[in-house]
């Protein structure tokens, strides 16, 4: 079997082209036919091993009849497809309908998250969710219901049991998001997750002081066919990073936040003892 696109960047594209293909009801020779290519130029457009220029690319969209902005989408991330690091700003409304993380969170068979600041979304309860989106002075109000919606549905990932590490600093457990009410709702929230056999929840204590996640939150996703993926989210934008140098960096702050962290029973007495 040709080799599959190596990137986020390149998998999204080529998972892209092929429902787009699939949306006509034709095979990828009939397509071919329409468009006068060689089905191996297909082939290996779908495979990440290049043959094609923005010009075919076009042509062959144009024959799928997709959506104008799925098809500008496509047409965007064509030249995006082999980098190891990359940029994606989207808008307020945006934040949770973002492609190539939610379609590597379905792919991945490990997730691992560090927050020190807030609960990580996959945990976080709806009147959680919310006071943190009225707390952010541009959110627009009217988007907050669909935000929570959104979130909701990334929380479907916990059907295929994936497993989950998180990993939260103690100070994310004393912070009132929503009034004592939310908060204490929140964490008994954790408790039930923590006791799941795929979920690994471990709470870094004050105690340790300085330690290895200072420099902010991030999500790592490994996968069975794909190399390790690391998600950055800041107020309006996200960093991919791919680079194999740059990913080890964030398995060794993981390795080291675990160090550091109470095992899970102790950090489910902990969670416990502040919710009461």
């Amino acid at each position: 079997m040709p080799k599959r696109f190596s990137t986020a960047r390149g998998r999204e594209f080529g998972d892209g082209v092929r429902a787009a293909i699939a949306g006509t009801g034709l095979t990828g020779r009939e397509i071919c036919e329409k468009i006068g290519w060689d089905p191996g130029k297909l082939s290996d457009l779908l495979h990440g091993k290049g043959g094609c220029s923005e010009v075919d690319l076009a042509i062959l969209l144009s024959y799928c009849h997709i959506a104008p902005e799925e098809r500008d989408h496509l047409m965007e991330i064509f030249g995006e497809t082999d980098l190891k690091i990359w940029w994606q700003r989207y808008a307020y409304g945006e934040t949770f309908n973002l492609r190539t993380y939610l379609e590597h969170l379905w792919k991945a068979k490990e997730f691992v998250t560090w927050q020190p600041l807030v609960i990580p979304g996959l945990l976080q309860l709806p009147d959680y969710l919310r006071a943190l989106c009225l707390a952010t002075p541009k959110f627009p109000r009217d988007e907050v219901e669909d935000r929570v919606s959104r979130r909701l549905a990334m929380q479907e990932i916990f059907r295929q049991r994936l497993n989950c590490t998180f990993l939260i600093h103690e100070q994310v457990l004393l912070l009132p998001v929503g009034g004592h009410d939310v908060l204490r709702a929140q964490l008994h929230h954790l408790l039930e997750m923590s006791v799941r056999p795929y979920v690994d929840l471990r709470i870094v204590p004050f105690s340790v002081g300085a330690h290895a996640g200072m420099s902010g939150s991030f999500d790592l996703m490994r996968f069975d066919r794909f190399e390790p993926v690391v998600f950055l989210e800041g107020e309006k934008s996200n960093l991919i990073v791919e680079r194999k140098d740059a990913v080890d960096d964030y398995e060794e702050v993981v390795k080291a936040l675990k160090g550091v962290a109470l095992d899970a029973e102790d950090s489910r007495k902990l969670i416990a003892k502040l919710a009461m």
